[in-house]
C-alpha cells in the first residue's frame, strides 16, 4: 500500500500536476484498492472534517491582512524605522534587512510576502551600496524564514490543527528561535560587510529618527495587538486574525491612504485563491492522514527505520531531517500535513512536548522552503528579482548552515523555545 501511494504521488508530480492532485489521487486509489468494502463517502467525510476546525478561520484572515499591508505602506515605514537607527553601522543595510524581515513577519506571518515586501525595495539599495547581488538575494530569502516562526505563523496554525496542539503556545514558542536566527544573520551581515569593506551609510539625525518612529508607530501596533491580545487573554488566536484584518484596513485605507476601496476586491480575490489552495490541501491532507493511520503505515515506517525505542533527542533529529528534506521538494503545508501524522506515534512514545516538536517542525519547513533544489521561497525570489535560478541560490549556503546550526541549538537547548511558553502558560 505504501508503495502504491508513493508511486502514485511521484508519478503525478513528474507529470506536472499540482500537489493537491497527487495527494487526493493517492488517497482515493489506496482506499479503493485496499479497502473495497468501505463506503467512499468516508473520504469526503474526512476531507470535510479536515477543514472544519474553527482554528482554521485564522488562516484566510491572516492571509488577507498580509495582502493588505503588502499592498500598502506598512513595510516601507518599518524599513525606514530600522534604517534610521542602524543603517549607519558596518553592515547596517544587511542588518536592516534581517530586522525588517522579522518585524514584517510579525505583521504578515508569510515568508513569501516578506520576500516581496522587504526584498523588493531593499535589493537595489544594497547592490548600489556595494553588496554582492548573490548575498543580497540569499539574505532576503533566508531572513524571510523568520516570518514563519514569529507569530502569526500560518505553518504553526496548520500544525496546531493537525496535531491538536495549542496555537497560542506555538505562537509564543516561535519567538525565541526567531530572535536567535535574527542575531545569527545580523552578526554574519556585519562580518560580511567588514570582510568585503562595504561602505557605511550616513548616520541619521535624531530628528529623522523621531520622524521614523512616528511613522512606524501604527505598523508596530500589529505585534502588540496580536501577541498582547492573545497572551493578555483579550481574544483567541482566531479572533486575533480577524482583529489584524480590521487593523490593516484602518491603517492602509484610512490612516496611510495607500490602498483604495476600489482595490479591495482584487486583494480579496488574491486572498481567496490562496485560501482555496490551502484548504484543498488541508482537506486532502486530512483524508491522506486518515487512510495511512487506518492502514497503520506510520507504525510500519517507524518500525522499518528502527525508531520505536529511540530516545527524545534521536526522535527530534529524525523529525528535523524528514521535514527539512521534504520541504526542499514540496510545499511546506503539504509536508506538515503528510509527515505530522506519520511521526505522531513516535512523538507520543518519546514523551516529547508537542509545542517543542511544533516549533522544530516549523523551523525545518522554513529552512527547507529556502533550500535548493525546489524550496518555494527560491521561486518567489526568482519572480520578484527577475534573476536566473543559479544566481538566486549562489549565496545561500552560509545562511543554510546558520539555520541548521539553529536547529541543533534548539534540539540541544529546548528552553530557547519553551522559556517564553512556560513564562506565559505555566
Amino acid at each position: 500500500m505504501t508503495a502504491v501511494m508513493l508511486g502514485t504521488m511521484i508519478g503525478l508530480l513528474l507529470l506536472g500536476f499540482p500537489m493537491m492532485i497527487p495527494l487526493i489521487a493517492a488517497t482515493i486509489i489506496a482506499f479503493v484498492a485496499f479497502f473495497p468494502g468501505m463506503p467512499t463517502t468516508n473520504i469526503i467525510q474526512q476531507m470535510i472534517g479536515g477543514v472544519s476546525p474553527s482554528a482554521l478561520i485564522a488562516v484566510p484572515m491572516f492571509i488577507l491582512a498580509a495582502d493588505i499591508v503588502t499592498k500598502g505602506h506598512t513595510a516601507d515605514r518599518l524599513l525606514d524605522l530600522v534604517m534610521r537607527f542602524i543603517g549607519h553601522i558596518k553592515g547596517g543595510l544587511a542588518v536592516t534587512t534581517a530586522v525588517t524581515c522579522t518585524l514584517f513577519g510579525a505583521v504578515s506571518g508569510s515568508t513569501q510576502a516578506t520576500v516581496v515586501a522587504i526584498g523588493g525595495p531593499l535589493r537595489p539599495k544594497m547592490v548600489e551600496a556595494g553588496y554582492r547581488d548573490s548575498f543580497v538575494m540569499a539574505l532576503a530569502i533566508n531572513a524571510s524564514d523568520i516570518a514563519f516562526l514569529i507569530p502569526p505563523s500560518i505553518g504553526m496554525i496548520i500544525y496546531g490543527v493537525i496535531s491538536g496542539t495549542s496555537i497560542a503556545e506555538l505562537f509564543i514558542a516561535g519567538i525565541g528561535p526567531g530572535v536567535m536566527i535574527l542575531i545569527m544573520f545580523s552578526a554574519y551581515s556585519v562580518y560580511f560587510a567588514i570582510r568585503e569593506n562595504i561602505p557605511t551609510q550616513p548616520k541619521a539625525t535624531w530628528a529623522e529618527r523621531l520622524q521614523a518612529i512616528k511613522g512606524a508607530l501604527w505598523p508596530l501596533g500589529f505585534p502588540v495587538i496580536i501577541i498582547g491580545g492573545i497572551y493578555g487573554g483579550i481574544f483567541s488566536p482566531t479572533e486575533a486574525a480577524a482583529v489584524s484584518v480590521a487593523y490593516a484596513l484602518i491603517l492602509e485605507l484610512l490612516i496611510f491612504r495607500s490602498v483604495k476601496v476600489s482595490e479591495l476586491p482584487e486583494i480579496a480575490l488574491s486572498t481567496g485563491l490562496i485560501t482555496a489552495v490551502v484548504f484543498i490541501l488541508v482537506g486532502a491532507g486530512a483524508a491522506f492522514s486518515w487512510i495511512i493511520s487506518f492502514a497503520m503505515i506510520p507504525q510500519a515506517i517507524i518500525g522499518s527505520l528502527g525508531l520505536e525505542q529511540a530516545g527524545p533527542t534521536m526522535v527530534l533529529v529524525a523529525i528535523s531531517i524528514a521535514f527539512f528534506v521534504g520541504c526542499m521538494f514540496v510545499d511546506p503545508i503539504v509536508v506538515i500535513l503528510v509527515l505530522t501524522p506519520i511521526f505522531a506515534p513516535l512523538v507520543q512514545g518519546a514523551g516529547l512536548d508537542p509545542v517543542l516538536v511544533g516549533t522544530i517542525i516549523t523551523l525545518q519547513v522554513a529552512i527547507g522552503s529556502a533550500t535548493p533544489p525546489f524550496g518555494c521561497d527560491i521561486f518567489t525570489a526568482i519572480a520578484i528579482f527577475r534573476r536566473p535560478y543559479f544566481d538566486v541560490i549562489r549565496g545561500t549556503p552560509p545562511f543554510i548552515i546558520m539555520l541548521l546550526l539553529s536547529s541543533v541549538l534548539l534540539i540541544a537547548f529546548p528552553q530557547i523555545a519553551l522559556f517564553l511558553r512556560d513564562l506565559a502558560f505555566r
